[in-house]
């Protein structure tokens, strides 16, 4: 999955927001109209910029519309807000209301985006009109500005100069595996069940074994027979000691499927260290933010009756049986919390805040296979409202002890 830089154009309705995301692409990727509110959802469109590489342009609905269908059309690019990196406010500057562009500068700060203000010149009178913005809208002063036509294909390359010049990208490098070292054997721990799709590893097993790879160290898989592991199975025991002694250099780490933790916890040999593909994923996804999940995990010990706890899972995969976020963590939680309601939420899209308000704690899967900038906005939208969140591989994890927590974590420390 590449994790492109986002760039989202808003403004009023008619301020020439679809028109700037045309002259961005050269091409009609938004319909331009007189007609208000002609952009009724975010439309998006995927390109190469020169010297920032791969990036998102959102174009999004005018902030400004007064009914229902308004509101619905605001709150989606709010939610669209959440997710940029940069966002360029579009002002046609022969207005006089600027409460929409100081709304959109307010949700902008609070987020901490970066900004740039694209005056978009529709006849001269427009451009007269600047300096005295200046002075209805101080907001502006902070920022970034520039001056153009969007209607003007001559000001497409001044435009993306400005961008290049003042946007820094937060797409910045994490590493998937900072402990892993030149030379050494990591173990990936893959117990393959009946949702294992055949023909390929499931992404984060397959983003470990590269990495390992890539810096010179010797990824090695093992699966696991969790069912016979669990019902203490010699023969599974037995299987997994011939494979760890069989090297002649002790494994460095071992890199677990979460949900077989409660096994590995005892099978781990000394002097080896412990983590899950799940916490590996949620650091990697969420930009270094590790400890975020591993405070939230201190909630399960003021849960009250009555209390809900959101499960988060950023996919829509097929799920059967001994499904690890709808069958095994809910069980989990009834088992230790019998009177907590348990909520789901599935797939890209998440709660909105009103939604959200009544959660006492999220745990969330990895985030394999949703962008860096998308796990970020899911969790200023947490921060903001003051909700603690945690994650699966954290959560199984804690379970076990807090022993086996600390142990899991100590290789990301």
């Amino acid at each position: 999955m590449i994790e492109r830089d986002i760039i989202g154009i808003f403004g009023k309705m008619n301020s020439g927001k679809s028109s700037l995301m045309n002259l961005i692409t050269q091409q009609e990727a938004s319909i331009v109209d007189p007609t208000p509110g002609t952009t009724s959802d975010t439309k998006i469109t995927i390109i190469e910029i020169h010297g920032l590489g791969p990036v998102k342009l959102m174009d999004t609905a005018g902030f400004d519309e007064k009914n229902e269908l308004g509101d619905k059309k605001r709150n989606k690019s709010l939610t669209a807000l959440k997710e940029c990196d940069l966002i360029l406010l579009v002002i046609n500057p022969a207005t006089i209301d600027f409460e929409t562009e100081k709304q959109i500068i307010k949700e902008s700060q609070k987020l901490d985006k970066q900004v740039i203000i694209v005056y978009n010149i529709f006849d001269e009178n427009g451009r007269e009109q600047i300096d005295n913005i200046k002075i209805l809208l101080p907001e502006t002063r902070v920022f970034r500005i520039i001056v153009l036509s969007a209607l003007d294909n001559n000001y497409r390359q001044p435009l993306l100069e400005v961008i290049l010049e003042n946007y820094i990208p937060k797409n910045t490098t994490i590493e998937l595996l900072p402990f892993v070292e030149k030379g050494e054997f990591y173990i990936l721990n893959i117990p393959m069940d009946e949702e294992t799709p055949t023909g390929r590893y499931l992404r984060p097993q397959a983003m470990a074994e590269e990495y390992i790879t890539r810096k010179w160290a010797f990824p090695v898989s093992y699966r696991m027979n969790l069912t016979k592991a669990r019902v203490g199975d010699f023969s599974e025991c037995e299987r997994w000691n011939t494979f760890i002694n069989s090297f002649t250099k002790k494994p460095k780490a071992i890199i677990t499927d979460s949900q077989a933790i409660d096994i590995m916890k005892e099978w781990t040999p000394d002097g080896v260290a412990l983590t899950t593909f799940s916490i590996m994923m949620i650091n990697y996804t969420s930009r270094g933010r590790l400890l975020d999940f591993v405070n939230g995990i201190a909630t399960l010990n003021f849960l009250q009756s009555g209390d809900f706890v959101l499960i988060a899972e950023a996919c829509n995969h097929s799920r059967i049986r001994e499904d690890i976020g709808t069958v095994q963590i809910p069980n989990l939680l009834k088992k230790l919390y019998p009177d907590v309601n348990v909520d789901f939420t599935f797939g890209r899209e998440f709660v909105d805040e009103l939604d959200i308000k009544k959660y006492k704690l999220v745990i969330h899967c990895g985030g394999c296979m949703i962008s860096g900038q998308r796990m970020v906005a899911r969790l200023r939208d947490l921060k903001a409202t003051g909700i603690p969140v945690t994650n699966y591989g954290i959560f199984l994890s804690f379970v076990q002890g807090k022993d086996i927590l600390n142990q899991v974590i100590a290789p990301w420390l």
